[in-house]
C-alpha cells in the first residue's frame, strides 16, 4: 500500500530541494540577480542543516541549530527583498513576475524568514519531545501549530491555497520562543516552501 507522505515530510523535502536547486542555478547570473541567488544559496545552506538535524540526519546541536536561524533571521527581511527590484529577471533568475504583482505577500514571507528564524535561534536550548518531531503530534493543538492529525488541520497550510494559516498570521513568535524548537522551524520551513511555490520557478526536482 502506497503512503501518503506527512505534512512534515513534504516540508523537509522541500527546504533540501530548495537548497539544491538555488546551487545549480548560478552560471552567469550577474548584478542584482547573482547577489540575490548567492543571498539564496547561503540561506538555503542553513535550511539544509537545520532539515537534517530535524529531520533525524543530523545530531541535535543546539549550537548550530541557534547560528544557523541566526544567519536566516538577520539575513531576511529587507535584506532580500532590497535584492529584487521590479522587472528583474535577466538570466538564469528563478524569480517569477508575481513576486511584483504580488508585493505584499512576497514581503510578508520575507519577514517571515526574520520572525520564525528568530524563534528558532531563541528556542534552541529548549528541551525537545522525546523522538523528536516525529514524537511531536498534538503541539499546540488549536493553535495552528500541530493538530492530532498532523499539523495545521484545516488551516491550509500548504500551497497557494491559504498559505501560511490562510492570511499568512502566524502564531505569535514569543509562544514558539518558548516551545520546543520544532515547532519553530516547521513554521520557518513553510514561510520558505509558500514562497517558492508562488514566486519561483517550478522545477521538476520540486516533486
Amino acid at each position: 500500500m502506497m503512503r501518503t507522505p506527512s505534512l512534515p515530510a513534504l516540508l523537509f523535502g522541500g527546504a533540501l530541494v530548495a537548497a539544491g536547486s538555488v546551487a545549480l542555478a548560478h552560471g552567469g547570473a550577474t548584478g542584482v540577480v547573482k547577489e540575490r541567488m548567492d543571498l539564496m544559496k547561503a540561506i538555503g545552506e542553513r535550511m539544509k542543516t537545520l532539515s537534517q538535524i530535524f529531520k533525524g540526519e543530523a545530531p541535535y546541536d543546539s549550537v548550530t541549530v541557534a547560528d544557523s536561524a541566526g544567519y536566516i533571521r538577520d539575513h531576511g527581511g529587507e535584506h532580500i527583498t532590497e535584492l529584487f527590484p521590479e522587472g528583474s529577471l535577466d538570466e538564469p533568475t528563478e524569480a517569477l513576475p508575481t513576486i511584483w504583482q504580488d508585493w505584499g505577500r512576497f514581503e510578508g514571507l520575507s519577514e517571515q524568514l526574520v520572525t520564525y528564524a528568530g524563534a528558532l535561534a531563541e528556542a534552541a536550548d529548549n528541551p525537545r519531545p522525546e523522538g523528536g518531531m516525529a514524537a511531536g503530534q498534538g503541539m499546540m493543538s488549536g493553535q495552528g501549530m500541530m493538530s492530532g492529525q498532523g499539523m495545521m488541520s484545516g488551516q491550509g497550510m500548504m500551497g497557494d491555497q491559504g498559505m501560511m494559516m490562510g492570511d499568512g498570521a502566524g502564531p505569535d513568535p514569543e509562544m514558539l520562543a518558548g516551545m520546543p524548537p520544532d515547532a519553530a522551524f516547521l513554521h520557518l520551513a513553510q514561510s520558505c516552501n509558500s514562497c517558492h511555490s508562488k514566486f519561483r520557478v517550478e522545477k521538476e526536482d520540486d516533486h
